[in-house]
C-alpha cells in the first residue's frame, strides 16, 4: 500500500473537507461557538487567512491561505480539533486504539486537502464551499445557512445575495458572481 503524502507549499492555499467520526451527530453546529473559538485560539497562535468556509452538522469545507514561509495545516487542525474536542463534554464512544492513544473520537482521524492551483480552482472551491448547504438539502438558498463565509463575501461584494438562486425553482443563477469592484 502507498502512503498517502500531503503536498505541503509554504504559503500556498489549501480546499480541506473534515468529518465529524460519526456522521450522524450535529456537533458542529450544535456547537458552533466553541468551534469558532477553537479556531480563534489556534489563529492567534498560529495565523492564517479563512478565505471561505461552510459549517454542515457533521462536517466541514473551508480554503486557507498560510503566511509566506508556513506550510504547517496539519498542527493547525489538529489544534482545532483538540480544542473543540477538549470544550465539549465528554461521553462518546471511543474505540480502544482512539483511547489508547488519548483520542476523544470526536473527529474522523484524517481529513481531505486538496493544492488550490490557481485562481479558477480557488473560485471552484469558494464556490463549492458556499454550495454545500444547498447540495445536502439542509436550505433552498444559499443565503439562508447562517454557518457560511457567504454572509461575508456578500458584504464585500464579491457575491450577490441571491447568488445560485433557489433550489426549489431548479436554482436560477447558479453561478453567476460578480468580482469585487474598485470604487
Amino acid at each position: 500500500m502507498t502512503g498517502y503524502r500531503r503536498n505541503f507549499i509554504a504559503g500556498g492555499s489549501f480546499f480541506f473537507t473534515v468529518n465529524l467520526a460519526d456522521r450522524r451527530l450535529r456537533l458542529l453546529t450544535e456547537h458552533v461557538d466553541e468551534l469558532r473559538s477553537a479556531f480563534r485560539k489556534v489563529r492567534e497562535r498560529h495565523p492564517f487567512t479563512i478565505d471561505a468556509m461552510v459549517v454542515l452538522h457533521d462536517h466541514l469545507h473551508a480554503v486557507w491561505t498560510l503566511p509566506e514561509g508556513d506550510a504547517d495545516f496539519a498542527t493547525r487542525w489538529q489544534l482545532i480539533k483538540s480544542a473543540f474536542s477538549h470544550g465539549l463534554p465528554a461521553g462518546e464512544q471511543i474505540s480502544e486504539s482512539r483511547a489508547a492513544k488519548g483520542e476523544r473520537g470526536i473527529w474522523q482521524r484524517r481529513y481531505w486537502e486538496h493544492t488550490i492551483r490557481d485562481e479558477r480552482d480557488f473560485s471552484r472551491h469558494v464556490d463549492y464551499i458556499h454550495i454545500n448547504p444547498v447540495k445536502h438539502r439542509l436550505v433552498t438558498r444559499v443565503m439562508d445557512w447562517p454557518y457560511s463565509s457567504f454572509h461575508r463575501l456578500v458584504k464585500l461584494g464579491i457575491y450577490p445575495p441571491d447568488w445560485a438562486g433557489n433550489a426549489a425553482n431548479g436554482g436560477e443563477n447558479f453561478g453567476e458572481r460578480r468580482e469585487p469592484s474598485c470604487d
